[in-house]
């Protein structure tokens, strides 16, 4: 009888860590796994400094704003050397952080950029079998887990004076992509085992693309949203003029909204936020902001859209919905900030106590993370009725990167290491 026990009991645990491993959430996209910032995670630290809660970290060869990806055992990161002429994608361990494999892409040609923006700024996706990544003008590239390069594709130059930093997303077995800016702008649908074109779809650009007719500044980084929206799925993106619903299957554009042109240009830095039917979309450098119901096709503007506020703080740090509000921090200044998705109104906004976000928010554990530029992470709590901060956890490393969260533990880069970050 006892050894019946005994076996029963170690069968048991088995499963049970068996099941832990099956159920255990990945992070395998930017922004998460339907890329609205929201974990599932109950278990993550609260608090970690630069000597506590420090599970590994690995020093990284360049600084950068992607974001790490964790998917089936591995945390994969986009770095960049040499102005850009080598961009590589690392494959890191997830258990201790022994670098598996990097695949590095040669490209001679040194592209213009921002110099906040190193040649890195799109972070890759997976699936668990399957990694892509993003270099822009150097071209997409599909590996498998072994760092076997399974194809790769050349979809233009994207010339801009402030570089790149979309990042690919991935729905039923396509890579659904915004490629820009620069003198063409378009979304795609590429097809993840052959790499072949599913559909292109142009967006019109003004002038060069840099530039609109009036000489101020225009261009896109947003990374699209895939959601199910009136029982249709939809890739939802915030484009220089205009945010688009794009069926993708076909490519066509559903309905779209306008309303992002602003006094200084004509810019979108941050992914559209989700809230319930709503969608509320942010123009960068203190453009406007918009609220509008997702339904109908076509121009929606005049039937749909609920409000438009112009100035704003500068904003590149996607929010958070939740509880019926969205939660933003911004990049100047350093002001935290919790807004009706259906007015616009600002509900309460206060400053942070840190540096200005670049990093977007992320929801999980019942609290709100976000990463500042100084390397802290700020958690609160999503009250609607004031600002109620539970930690601010110091790196002391200059960070402009969204965390990732996967089976209780944290994955945050930093300008020069990776961390993982778990009690």
């Amino acid at each position: 009888m006892k050894q019946f026990l005994r076996a029963f009991c170690y069968t048991l645990a088995f499963l049970l860590c068996s099941l832990k491993g099956i159920t255990a959430e990945d992070w395998p996209a930017f922004r998460g796994p339907l890329g609205n910032g929201i974990a599932q995670e109950t278990q993550v630290p609260l608090k970690w400094s630069a000597t506590e809660n420090i599970l590994w970290k690995v020093r990284l060869p360049a600084p950068g704003n992607s974001s790490p990806i964790v998917s089936n055992g591995r945390v994969f990161l986009t770095c960049a050397e040499n102005e850009g002429r080598k961009r590589s994608l690392y494959c890191f361990d997830r258990k201790d952080g022994k670098q598996l494999w990097v695949r590095t892409v040669n490209y001679e040609k040194v592209m213009p950029t921002h110099k906040t923006n190193n040649y890195c700024g799109s972070t890759p996706v997976a699936n668990g079998k399957r990694v892509v990544a993003w270099h822009s003008s150097a071209g997409l590239y599909c590996y498998d887990f072994d760092g076997n390069e399974i194809w790769h594709r050349d979809l233009g130059e994207f010339d801009h004076m402030w570089g790149y930093g979309v990042s690919p997303v991935l729905h039923e077995g396509k890579i659904i992509l915004h490629c820009g800016p620069g003198k063409r702008v378009f979304m795609t649908a590429i097809e993840l085992e052959s790499g072949k074109t599913i559909w292109e779809t142009d967006e019109p650009v003004e002038n060069d693309g840099q530039r609109n007719n009036s000489r101020k500044y225009m261009g896109s980084w947003s990374t699209p949203v895939i959601a199910r929206v009136n029982d249709r799925p939809l890739a939802i993106c915030s484009m220089s003029l205009r945010v688009n619903a794009y069926d993708p299957d076909t490519g066509k554009i559903v309905w779209s909204c306008s309303g992002l042109r602003g006094q200084k240009g004509d810019l979108a830095y941050t992914s559209p936020v989700l809230a319930d039917q709503i969608c509320v979309a942010m123009g960068g450098f203190n453009g406007p902001a918009i609220g509008f119901r997702m339904q109908g096709t076509g121009d929606i503007t005049e039937s749909a859209r609920l409000w438009r506020k112009e100035p704003n703080p500068q904003r590149i740090s996607t929010g958070v919905f939740t509880g019926g509000h969205i939660f933003m921090a911004n990049a100047g200044p350093n002001i935290v900030q919790c807004i009706n998705p259906a007015t616009g109104d600002i509900v309460w906004q206060e400053r942070s106590g840190g540096a200005a976000c670049w990093g977007s928010m992320v929801l999980a554990n019942g609290h709100l993370y976000v990463t500042d530029q100084q390397g802290t992470t700020h958690v609160f709590q999503p009250n609607p009725e004031r600002f109620e901060q539970a930690a601010q956890n110091k790196l002391g490393e200059r960070s402009n990167s969204t965390p990732a969260f996967s089976d209780g533990q944290i994955f945050l880069r930093t300008f020069q290491h990776l961390y993982c970050i778990g009690n």
